[in-house]
């Protein structure tokens, strides 16, 4: 069942492309097919409150490749990335930290909350969409000068789920 819903949500992908838009409901359906759901998500309204909240204000770390990052990124986030993360650079991190990751739409950010995990973290979460959705909900990000519109969109394809924001491909 869930290869037949893959297999339509990338029909529905390449349809989508064709026209230029994505919708909320093909990008949720894409996640779901996409994620494996072992690490918890936490959406942007709610990362937003708290981060608003000294009392639950987690650890963000950018699982994204450096490139990324430097177009823009969530205010406060500490880059880790995806090829080059090793659990040893978070070793002055207690265990019970909590902590959200997150990439362009949750995959290797999903990936990288695994190894924590089994590393012995206990309040790990991923932010469910990515940047990507945590842009198409209005919210901002910023660069090494403050508030930015751009965003890596990682690839043309993927791209098509960025709905807002200067998209922003390859090295510039």
């Amino acid at each position: 069942m869930k290869k037949l819903l893959l297999l339509g949500t990338v029909c529905w992908l390449t349809v989508l492309q064709a026209c230029g838009q994505a919708t909320d409901m093909s990008y949720a359906l894409m996640l779901d097919g996409l994620y494996k759901k072992t690490v918890p998500t936490v959406d942007p309204v709610q990362l937003k409150v708290m981060l608003a909240s000294e009392a639950e204000k987690p650890l963000l770390l950018d699982t994204r490749q450096q490139e990324e990052y430097d177009v823009s990124h969530l205010a406060g986030a500490r880059f880790l990335g995806y090829e080059t993360f090793r659990v040893e650079q978070l070793e002055e991190v207690p265990k019970d930290a909590p902590i959200v990751l997150y990439c362009s739409v949750g995959y290797r950010s999903e990936r990288v909350g695994e190894q924590l995990k089994a590393a012995g973290y206990t309040n790990v979460r991923h932010l469910y969409g990515g940047l990507f959705e945590w842009v198409n909900q209005g919210l901002p990000v910023y660069d090494s000068k403050g508030k930015t519109n751009r965003v890596h969109a990682y690839s043309r394809t993927w791209g098509v789920w960025l709905q807002k924001g200067e998209k922003v491909y390859g090295k510039e």
